[in-house]
C-alpha cells in the first residue's frame, strides 16, 4: 500500500510540474515612458472600456502614478477621515468635495499624462498616464 500512495504521489507532482513548464515565462513589456502632456482635459462622460482605482488614504493618493488605457475610467474613493478633492491641473476641471466613503469617476478620452492634486491640501499630488 505505501508504493501506491507513493506511485500517487509522484503523479501529482509531474502533473503540477508540467502544469508550471507550461505556463509562459514572458517578461511585460518594456515602457517606451510616458506619453507627452496633453492639454486635453479628461472627460467627464462615463463607459469606457476598462478601470483603474485610486484610494485616497489619510493625505496622499494611492498610487501616485496609475497607467490606463484610452477610453477607461478611473475612480477615486475617499477612505480616510478628511474632505478631498480631486482637480486636473490641465483644464481645471475638479470633483465635488469626498468625504468618507464618496467617490468621483473620470473617464479618460485622449493620451497623455494627466496630473493633478487635492484643492484643499495641494501637498497631494498624482498623476494618471492614458496610452494607446
Amino acid at each position: 500500500m505505501p508504493n501506491l500512495r507513493l506511485g500517487a504521489l509522484a503523479g501529482l507532482a509531474t502533473l503540477a510540474l508540467a502544469a508550471c513548464s507550461s505556463a509562459s515565462t514572458a517578461a511585460p513589456p518594456a515602457s517606451s515612458g510616458a506619453p507627452a502632456a496633453s492639454s486635453a482635459a479628461p472627460s467627464s462622460a462615463g463607459g469606457g472600456g476598462g478601470a483603474g482605482a485610486v484610494t485616497i488614504i489619510d493625505n496622499a493618493f494611492q498610487p501616485t502614478t496609475l497607467s490606463v488605457k484610452v477610453g477607461d475610467t478611473v475612480t477615486w474613493t475617499d477612505t480616510g477621515s478628511n474632505p478631498h478633492t480631486v482637480t486636473f491641473d490641465q483644464g481645471g476641471q475638479t470633483s465635488d468635495t469626498l468625504s468618507t466613503g464618496k467617490t468621483y469617476s473620470q473617464k479618460f478620452d485622449t493620451a497623455g499624462s494627466f496630473t493633478y492634486h487635492c484643492k484643499i491640501h495641494s501637498s497631494m499630488t498624482a498623476t494618471v498616464t492614458v496610452t494607446q
